[in-house]
């Protein structure tokens, strides 16, 4: 999967997660994943929270429009962005300096 993915209600992300870093970022990683870094520990979800948090910051959505679909436990994460697809990932080629 590429980065990011239009869908019918939004865009799909893929995510590699860094935890404990010394301050949160999100920035472009390789054609198969945006790079995250966060200042939270992998513990008890608080890793997965301050991710929703960060995504959801970046693409200028709500919270409640990000959702965690896979990795859960994992480095590598699929998240869904509810929106409008075309200005999602509009924002997601950005980041890579590039047009969908």
């Amino acid at each position: 999967m590429p980065a990011w993915r239009m869908r019918d209600d939004g865009i799909e992300i893929a995510v590699r997660v860094t935890p404990r870093a010394k301050r949160a970022q999100f920035a472009a990683g390789t054609e198969e994943h945006f790079a995250v870094r966060l200042a939270a520990p992998p513990v008890e979800g608080a890793a997965n929270t301050a991710l929703i948090a960060l995504v959801a910051k970046q693409f200028d959505v709500g919270k409640r429009a990000v959702t965690l679909i896979a990795g859960e436990t994992s480095r590598l994460k699929r998240l869904a962005i509810a929106g409008d697809a075309t200005a999602l990932a509009e924002r997601a080629a950005s980041h890579y300096g590039d047009t969908p």
